[in-house]
């Protein structure tokens, strides 16, 4: 398809006053091979972030563990003040050299994190800032009150999830107001069909992460190519479109330390699916 150079996806208010595209951008990939360490061309990197607050991207997604740190610090190098841009970060899972993630929802590591996190963000309040993942061996409850804690203090104007279940974003509301939870969903995997819905009933936003994680499995890839044939696109962004199609609370930020890709992702918000292309897409046997 042509490609469109501005971010046509419509809006959503985070915590129903953070008004941003639905299309938005996740820097995790921004880092070294397999999230550790810096990329190898740190200019590069940036110039992605330039560029996607040029094509009109304002929500930007990260983590303390992409990198470790490295993510957070890129984006705080390469923003400024003047950039109307709203960006999430989060807190709650480590990420070791040996590949792994490990949950760690300690209050006083959590913390800990935010001050980390302002620092590298370079900013005085985080936007919006998530719990990453449950801890097994922390008390949920414990955490969500440190995120609660963290905004009464000012150091967090809103407060989201990640990798949550209905109930435990039920627990976490109980405490503190929610704005967003970001769990795994895509075209192809909808296990959090019942959370994108509990979002839904609440207003809150959320974040599909991995929003291309199943574009080349069989029974997704070939529907995706019958859709995106009908549009002059590729299966990706129909995967995009499909996300935004699907559901109005729907924030998806999709990836990528490409410049040539970010502008492929944004052009995916001119697609409007008919009747013909969601009947097709409902019908891919979710795993």
């Amino acid at each position: 398809m042509t490609k469109n150079l501005l971010n046509e996806s419509d809006t959503f208010d985070i915590g129903g006053e953070e008004t941003v595209h639905r299309l938005g951008f996740g820097a995790m990939r921004l880092t070294g091979e397999d999230i550790i360490g810096p990329p190898e061309d740190e200019e590069n990197a940036k110039r992605v972030i330039r560029r996607a607050i040029e094509l009109g991207v304002d929500f930007i997604d990260t983590a303390d563990s992409y990198g470790p740190g490295v993510s957070e610090r890129l984006l705080g190098e390469a923003l400024t003040d003047d950039d109307d841009v709203v960006v999430a970060t989060k807190a709650g899972l480590l990420r070791h050299r040996d590949g792994e993630w490990t949950p760690h929802g300690d209050p006083e590591y959590l913390h800990n994190q935010v001050l980390v996190s302002r620092d590298r963000l370079r900013t005085d309040r985080i936007d919006l800032y998530q719990f990453h993942r449950p801890d097994p061996d922390t008390d949920f409850e414990d955490s969500v009150h440190a995120f609660a804690e963290m905004k009464d203090a000012g150091q967090i104007e809103h407060v989201g999830l990640s990798n949550v279940t209905v109930e435990e974003l039920e627990t976490a509301m109980d405490i503190v107001d929610i704005a967003t939870v970001q769990n795994r969903y895509n075209v192809g995997n909808r296990e959090d069909e019942a959370v994108l819905n509990a979002c839904e009933s609440h207003g809150v936003g959320f974040i599909p992460w991995g929003p291309m994680y199943t574009v080349d499995d069989d029974g997704v890839a070939g529907v995706l190519d019958d859709v995106a044939e009908r549009h002059d696109a590729t299966r990706r962004q129909i995967a995009l479109a499909w996300l935004l199609d699907h559901s109005d609370v729907t924030l998806p930020i999709p990836g990528t330390s490409s410049v040539e890709h970010l502008e492929e992702n944004v052009a995916a918000t001119a697609i409007d699916l008919t009747g013909e292309d969601r009947a097709a897409l409902s019908g891919i046997d979710p795993q």
